[in-house]
């Protein structure tokens, strides 16, 4: 058996599927030591639409990895994504108390970031520092030590819909799982697929789901710019079940086998057994005819991420590029189309930087399961205590007071 606090588990729910990755921490990073995947029957865009469903996937992916990993999985990290997610760009500003930049400091300055007005329904899921600026001194990284008196700190907050990650939680309680964070899915993809190297020079991490499609623009090691967009892999195979006139799983299956992003790419003598509707006898349909409907919808989504890349504000600071993630870049020739599309070189983004089983988890519909074990093995480095932990509620009741304290006194 595998000691119970070397294991960080990811558990993407996704619109399609549930992933549950399982890595054992060593000490060139993670090995990944169990897979286990199932059809997601409660999530629609993102978001739970059945409580029962969900759980039931959650249970039947998290017991797979187990098993494969031959340990237990009480502790998870998840992700959350869905067009409910809001981000914007704030700073804050404080004193230096000891002229000293602290820990304490560093807290405060987040804090007076994060004190901004948002909608009573969205809650913040992530404070995400971009850079510090210290006496007028700016683009500094880490002030932690450094000597100044005024402290300012820009960051990027990311919110959600504080019902859609309540129901999230509930969904892992109820599969007899602690959520030690909820993550926001293209910030736990970024851990899996991009380099440190990517994200200085300027890129845009595209995950491309069934339900959503998430960008993620970074620059100078940061995130500059977060949006979710409601649509996805699904809405290409809703066009082939209307198109060719057949039930959802037979489209989705004929797009996964015989699916191509360009029409031009396949042969139009080819022909394809296409199931009817109502019981009614099968027809062959050329495999062009199947790519002439999935080629604008794939050409519509990628416009989107240009528009929405160009709405950054940097479009021309990307010089990594466009890498591109999720399960529905899987089809053949999504790469090569987006490329064209956005205007800027793309690559497919599959998980590395991880051990183990490599050539089971080497794919795009891994990133964000992956790059979740990633993030937490990341706090896990800093001491980060668990959601819900009555350690961590009374360290911050503590923390706060004394802060208060230190105010008059």
């Amino acid at each position: 058996m595998v000691k119970k606090h070397s294991i960080l588990v990811g558990l993407d729910i996704g619109t399609s599927k549930v992933c549950a990755v399982v890595g054992e921490m060593a000490e060139q990073g993670i090995e990944i030591i169990g897979v286990g995947s199932h059809a997601s029957l409660g999530m629609r865009k993102g978001v739970v639409v059945n409580i029962d469903n969900t759980v039931n996937s959650i249970k039947k992916a998290v017991e797979e990895a187990a098993l494969m990993a031959g340990c237990e999985i009480n502790t998870v990290f998840t992700g959350i994504a869905g067009s409910h997610i809001k981000a914007f760009n704030s700073h804050g500003i404080v004193a230096v108390k000891t002229k000293e930049v602290s820990q304490r400091d560093l807290d405060r300055v987040l804090d007076a970031a994060k004190a901004v007005a948002i909608p009573s329904d969205q809650e913040i899921v992530h404070v995400l520092p971009q850079d510090y600026v210290l006496d007028d001194q700016d683009g500094i990284r880490d002030p932690l030590g450094m000597s100044g008196i005024r402290l300012e700190a820009k960051v990027h907050i990311v919110t959600g819909a504080a019902a859609a990650m309540q129901n999230i939680v509930k969904c892992c309680n109820r599969s007899g799982l602690h959520v030690a964070d909820v993550v926001l899915t293209p910030v736990a993809s970024a851990e899996a697929v991009l380099t440190e190297e990517e994200k200085d020079l300027g890129v845009a991490l595209v995950d491309m789901g069934s339900g959503t499609t998430d960008i993620t623009v970074f620059h100078d090691g940061t995130v500059k710019h977060t949006v979710v967009l409601p649509i996805g892999g699904n809405h290409v195979t809703n066009d082939i079940a209307a198109g060719l006139r057949t039930p959802f799983a037979d489209a989705e299956r004929i797009k996964l086998r015989y699916g191509c992003a360009r029409a031009a790419m396949v042969a139009e003598e080819v022909r394809l057994e296409i199931p009817s509707v109502a019981g009614k006898a099968e027809r062959t349909v050329s495999r062009q005819i199947l790519c002439e409907i999935i080629e604008p919808r794939m050409d519509e989504v990628f416009q989107l991420i240009r528009k929405e890349i160009a709405k950054s504000g940097y479009e021309d600071n990307l010089a990594s590029g466009v890498v591109m993630t999720g399960g529905s870049m899987l089809l053949a020739g999504a790469v090569d189309m987006a490329e064209s599309a956005i205007g800027v070189p793309v690559r497919l983004g599959t998980p590395s930087r991880v051990g183990g089983l490599i050539d089971v988890i080497s794919n795009p519909v891994y990133a964000s399961a992956v790059g979740l074990a990633l993030y937490g093995m990341k706090r896990q480095e800093r001491h980060y205590f668990r959601l819900g932990d009555d350690a961590t509620i009374l360290s911050k009741v503590k923390h706060r007071m004394s802060d208060w304290l230190s105010d008059f006194f």
